[in-house]
């Protein structure tokens, strides 16, 4: 045992969830940050929950948050490495380098990887499942329609004249979002607009809404949010200013229609990163021996991990200019005929050049 990393003095660990079985399964699954995101996190933690309810008493499961303090991630991943669990899964871009140098560590431990990679080609990673998301695919139908809804004259009062997009953090997993709903957006409107902000954080959602209610008082008219916690912050700024927004990761209008229903009235639609599903189709494979360790899948619109909500006020908007749009942009994205741009490879220098290409 590695002294000092006992789960028991780890103050800053907490179980969320537990669910007792003998003989089973044991899953744990680490939340580098918070539960109550309202989109990426509680979507993993919904994956357990589909895996709980589908194999019942064959499994044990545990939910621990472990904060944002990136300090305290790899003592944490440490410590559960040396436990019994049969499979760790965690998340997000920036957890993978610390997952990175302890998988190595723990070779008979097996690790599923979402929404990010380890550097397989390096070696040493025959433990470690990565599943990386097509969100530009996602982002694509979310750009499409934004900029359908801008021109289609449904939107109640004056919703300005340019699209907003808000990401968490200047990272290439974000700006994969961005770069899909660009694209998206121009296939509708050549010359579109779009205001970018970024938090520098996917906590901070007092500075999600300062920067929101800065791209709505500027002209924005819809905005997108893809900055999990700190995303609320736009979500609240929609609400404030009576402007709309596009959510994220989970269907935000169905998840506030009880809690705050003004805040639903003013979610349009919401681009759907199925980490849930994702997880619990990984779970699959590994009970029926095929899921590939020691590699990185790339999960898109074809295989369900992502899309865009079209329940809901979605249903209440689509003009059947919009439906066609929409319909049109899935079918050529799975057919290939739209090859969606991607920021991953992208250059620094061309992405900046489309981003000032579309600034108000």
């Amino acid at each position: 045992m590695r002294a000092g990393l006992a789960l028991a003095a780890a103050g800053f660990l907490s179980v969320v969830t537990v669910a007792e079985a003998s003989a089973a399964d044991k899953i744990l699954l680490i939340i580098n940050g918070a539960l109550g995101d309202k989109s990426f996190f509680d979507s993993a933690n919904h994956g357990i929950e589909l895996i709980k309810a589908k194999y019942a008493d064959k499994v044990e499961t545990r939910v621990l948050e472990i904060g944002d303090d990136a300090t305290k991630w790899e003592p944490a991943l440490l410590d559960a490495s040396e436990q019994d669990w049969n499979l760790i899964i965690l998340g997000t871009y920036s957890i993978s380098e610390t997952l990175a140098e302890v998988a190595k560590q723990y070779p008979d431990k097996k690790y599923i990887l979402f929404d990010a990679s380890v550097p397989y080609e390096d070696g040493g990673y025959d433990n470690v499942y990565s599943i990386s998301y097509k969100q530009n695919e996602g982002s694509y139908l979310g750009g499409v329609y934004n900029a359908e809804l801008l021109k289609s004259g449904k939107l109640k009062g004056d919703i300005g004249s340019s699209l907003g997009f808000l990401g968490g953090m200047d990272i290439p997993v974000i700006n994969d979002f961005l770069v899909g709903y660009i694209a998206g957006a121009k296939s509708v409107t050549p010359d579109i607009k779009v205001a970018v902000s970024y938090v520098g954080s996917f906590t901070d959602a007092a500075k999600g809404k300062e920067l929101g209610l800065a791209q709505y008082r500027a002209g924005v008219g819809i905005g997108f949010t893809a900055a999990s916690q700190a995303g609320l912050g736009q979500l609240s700024a929609a609400k404030e200013t009576g402007r709309y927004v596009l959510g994220v990761d989970s269907d935000q209008e169905a998840i506030f229609a009880g809690s705050d229903p003004a805040i639903a009235s003013q979610v349009v639609s919401s681009v759907l990163k199925n980490v849930d599903v994702s997880l619990l189709q990984a779970y699959d494979k590994y009970v029926a021996g095929e899921l590939k360790f020691g590699s990185v899948e790339s999960l898109g619109l074809a295989e369900g991990a992502v899309g865009l909500v079209e329940s809901g006020n979605y249903e209440k908007l689509a003009t059947p200019e919009l439906l066609a749009a929409i319909k049109t942009a899935k079918e050529k994205i799975a057919s290939g005929e739209i090859q969606v741009p991607s920021a991953f490879g992208m250059s620094s220098d061309d992405l900046n050049a489309l981003r000032n290409s579309v600034k108000p």
